[in-house]
């Protein structure tokens, strides 16, 4: 038997750390030992466990230690990290550690040095020309020809979530996704998070499908960047061209959106707002010379609201505020989620799942979706702290805005 002694600390039991571990050392194929436990009296206190991993072989005690690593498991004698430089631009080494959105520490020189920008999918790039060395997490298109890179998962320790030990709406997405919840109560819950944040002087971003303004949502989406609960947008082409087709037009789709009645000759409308927003120059342009005055861009404009629209092979136009290089929006998108506490996905599949992989785990996530595989595809893909609401978007924003109005 080969063996490998590894340290758990923090909330490690009810958060489900410990059996977490323990079952997938037996999962493996491996035996372990339980060599040191202490577990915390209070809700305060932290517990600790040490544990001898057994094997076979080398390769299996390698990937039981792998495993666990990923699950917040710190290796004994820990050795560092094994750093291997790029040899060209936008391609990382070969067997280059891959980033989870956990926050992350690498051991470099003796100490254990966090990853800053942390999110999945990523490498890590060691910089050792000062002191202390830094490190932080790259995508793969912004490395750099003889950057130093972690390979292997040697020397790499990663922090999982832990379960609150209050009440707290957020946690992790265990439990199957449903309409049949008590939506008012969550929804009173996220308010008072928004509040707090808005408070502490924190961020929350806002991620949006063309549904807001097709279920005339968008009004309560407007109230929310008025009021300050919204600092940073996200969105696409047809959320813009919809809103602007419905300052102008007072119709989404070619729909009037107070009577759900069709405009003659409505279908034309959101290119008819496309071409205004383009001969003036942009959105700001347009609100600047008074012809865009109302709707959730505007808003955005008036209220020093940073705003990224990100284009698609679809779009129509498209507005010349929408960024049309796929790469260019995501390094602006990365840009703006400094600070970011809480992320409102809204009716939107794809940005969402964009948006969750660029944002750290910390930041707490609502998705908001009439179709259930949305939510929970953003849960699979990695997202784990996150709300999933099942439910039209505009009663959810309708019932946020007056709860926050209360």
């Amino acid at each position: 038997m080969v063996r490998a002694t590894i340290e758990l600390s923090g909330h490690i039991i009810d958060s489900r750390i410990l059996p977490r571990v323990m079952d997938a050392i037996m999962d493996m194929g491996g035996d372990f030992h339980i060599e040191e436990i202490r577990v915390g009296r209070t809700k305060q206190d932290t517990s600790y466990a040490r544990i001898e991993i057994k094997a076979l072989t080398p390769d299996e005690l390698e990937a039981i230690v792998e495993e666990v690593r990923g699950l917040g498991a710190t290796v004994v004698d820990q050795d560092e990290v094994a750093l291997e430089a790029a040899t060209q631009d936008g391609v990382f080494p070969e067997g280059f550690y891959s980033t989870t959105n956990l926050d992350t520490f690498v051991r470099v020189a003796g100490s254990w040095i966090p990853v800053s920008d942390i999110e999945m999918d990523c490498g890590i790039v060691v910089d050792l020309s000062g002191t202390p060395p830094t490190a932080r997490c790259v995508p793969l298109h912004r490395v750099k020809k003889g950057d130093l890179l972690v390979v292997g998962s040697r020397g790499v320790k990663v922090v999982p979530l832990e379960r609150a030990r209050h009440r707290e709406i957020f946690s992790f997405m265990g439990s199957p996704v449903s309409s049949e919840r008590p939506k008012a109560l969550v929804v009173e819950e996220i308010a008072r998070t928004m509040r707090d944040i808005r408070a502490r002087g924190k961020k929350i971003l806002a991620v949006a499908g063309p549904a807001v303004i097709h279920t005339g949502a968008g009004k309560h989406l407007s109230a929310l960047i008025q009021a300050g609960y919204v600092n940073v947008l996200f969105a696409g082409n047809a959320v813009a061209t919809h809103d602007v087709e419905s300052a102008l037009y007072g119709t989404s789709l070619g729909l009037y959106l107070e009577n759900g009645a069709a405009a003659a000759e409505g279908h034309a409308h959101h290119l008819r707002a496309i071409n205004t927003i383009r001969r003036l120059g942009g959105l700001r342009a347009a609100v600047e010379a008074g012809v865009l005055k109302k709707g959730v861009m505007h808003a955005c404009i008036t209220h020093g609201v940073d705003y990224v629209l990100a284009g698609s092979i679809r779009d129509d136009g498209p507005l010349p505020d929408v960024i049309t290089d796929t790469v260019k929006a995501q390094d602006e998108m990365r840009s703006k989620i400094k600070d970011v506490e809480l992320a409102l996905m809204l009716a939107t599949m794809l940005h969402s799942i964009a948006t969750g992989n660029l944002l750290p785990s910390r930041v707490k996530t609502v998705c908001v979706d009439i179709n259930p595989a949305t939510v929970t595809k953003l849960a699979d893909r990695g997202s784990l702290q996150a709300v999933g609401i099942v439910s039209d978007v505009e009663w959810f924003l309708k019932e946020l805005v007056a709860r926050l109005s209360a």
